[in-house]
C-alpha cells in the first residue's frame, strides 16, 4: 500500500537539491532540530514550510489566531475566499505593524469563478477585502468547475479542462496581482492533464489531504519528481480523526523519546517528508506548539512511515 516507501529516503535527500534550508540551532535532547524554514520555488520565490490554516475559523476568532500566529513567529498564511474571513485576516496583518513583504499570503479560487471572465474580479475581491495589492499565492481550490449562480450545476468544459482558467490566472501574474500560482485537490491525472498544454507558468504547488491516515505515497514520489511541491492539508488528520492521530502508538512512542508533543511529531514529520504543513487552530498554545518542529531520527522516521504504510 505504501510502494514508494523505500523511496522515502531518497526523496527526502533529493528535496535538498530544490529547497533551501534555514539552519536552527536548537537541540532537543541529543538530537539536532534542523529542518527546512522555508522552500524555494520555481519563480524564486521562498514560501515557508509551517502556515496557519484558516479554514472554519469563525469570525472574531479568525483574527485572533492571525494575530497570536504572527506573534508566534510565522509568515505564512493560508486563506481561501470561501472561508469568508479574509476581512478579518486583512486587519489583523494590518494590525501588527509587520511589512507586506515579509507575510506570505495565500487565497484561493473558488469553483463558481473558474470562467476566464470571473477569474479577476474573484481576485480583485479577495485582495479588496485582505487588503492587500498582491497575492503571494493563488490556487484554484478544487479541480471541480461550476457554474456560476447555479445550484452546483457542473461545468463541464472546465472540469474537463482547465486551461482557459490558467491562463487567465497567468494573466494575473504578468499583471502584478499574484506572483505564483498553483492547485489544489488535483490527483496525478489531473496535474498531468493541465500540465500537458503549453503553460508560462508551471503550477507552484499542489494543496492536497497529506496525514497518517492518508499519506498518498504515490503521489508524493510523482510529486517529487516533477518538481512540484506539495501542501499538507489536514495534517493531523482533520477535526474527525486529530484527537485519534495524537494517540497513535508510534507517535506517541516518538514524542515520548524525544521530549516533544505528538502534534509536533507529526508536522515535523510532514516537513521532513518534504511539504508545506497546514495546521489549523484558533488557540494561542495550541499555535505556537505547531510552530515548533523538530528533525526526527532517521529510525523514528522510518518508524512512522512504517505505521503509515499499514493503514
Amino acid at each position: 500500500m505504501f510502494a514508494g516507501f523505500k523511496g522515502l529516503k531518497a526523496y527526502i535527500k533529493s528535496t535538498v537539491q530544490w529547497l533551501h534550508k534555514q539552519p536552527c540551532n536548537r537541540t532537543q535532547g541529543n538530537y539536532n532540530t534542523e529542518l527546512p524554514s522555508y522552500y524555494l520555488l520555481p519563480s524564486g520565490d521562498q514560501i515557508p514550510s509551517v502556515a496557519l490554516g484558516v479554514s472554519k475559523a469563525s469570525p472574531g476568532d479568525v483574527g485572533q489566531a492571525v494575530t497570536a500566529a504572527l506573534k508566534t513567529g510565522y509568515r505564512h498564511i493560508d486563506g481561501a475566499w470561501t472561508y469568508r474571513n479574509e476581512e478579518e485576516i486583512g486587519k489583523a496583518i494590518k494590525e501588527s505593524g509587520i511589512p507586506r513583504d515579509q507575510i506570505w499570503l495565500t487565497s484561493k479560487l473558488w469553483t463558481t469563478f473558474h470562467a476566464p471572465d470571473d477569474v479577476e474580479p474573484a481576485l480583485d475581491e479577495s485582495l479588496t477585502k485582505l487588503g492587500t495589492e498582491y497575492l503571494d499565492l493563488y490556487i484554484i481550490h478544487w479541480p471541480i468547475a461550476h457554474k456560476k449562480g447555479g445550484k452546483d450545476e457542473l461545468d463541464v468544459a472546465l472540469t474537463a479542462n482547465p486551461y482557459p482558467t490558467w491562463k487567465k490566472l497567468e494573466e494575473m501574474v504578468d499583471k502584478g496581482k499574484v506572483r505564483n500560482i498553483g492547485i489544489s485537490n488535483f490527483n496525478i491525472g489531473r496535474v498531468k492533464n493541465l500540465t500537458g498544454n503549453p503553460l508560462k507558468y508551471q503550477p507552484a504547488v499542489n494543496q492536497v489531504e497529506l496525514n497518517f491516515w492518508n499519506p498518498q505515497p504515490e503521489l508524493i514520489e510523482w510529486a517529487r519528481d516533477n518538481k512540484l511541491l506539495l501542501q499538507s492539508f489536514s495534517p493531523l488528520g482533520g477535526s474527525k480523526r486529530a484527537k485519534e492521530t495524537l494517540n497513535v502508538p508510534e507517535i506517541t512512542e516518538i514524542a515520548k523519546k524525544l521530549n516533544i508533543t505528538p502534534a509536533q511529531v507529526i508536522i515535523s514529520w510532514h516537513v521532513q517528508r518534504g511539504t508545506v504543513v497546514l495546521p489549523k487552530s484558533v488557540t494561542p498554545s495550541r499555535i505556537e506548539e505547531n510552530f515548533k518542529i523538530f528533525a526526527l531520527p532517521g529510525d523514528l522516521f522510518d518508524m512512522l512511515e512504517t505505521a503509515a504504510e499499514g493503514i
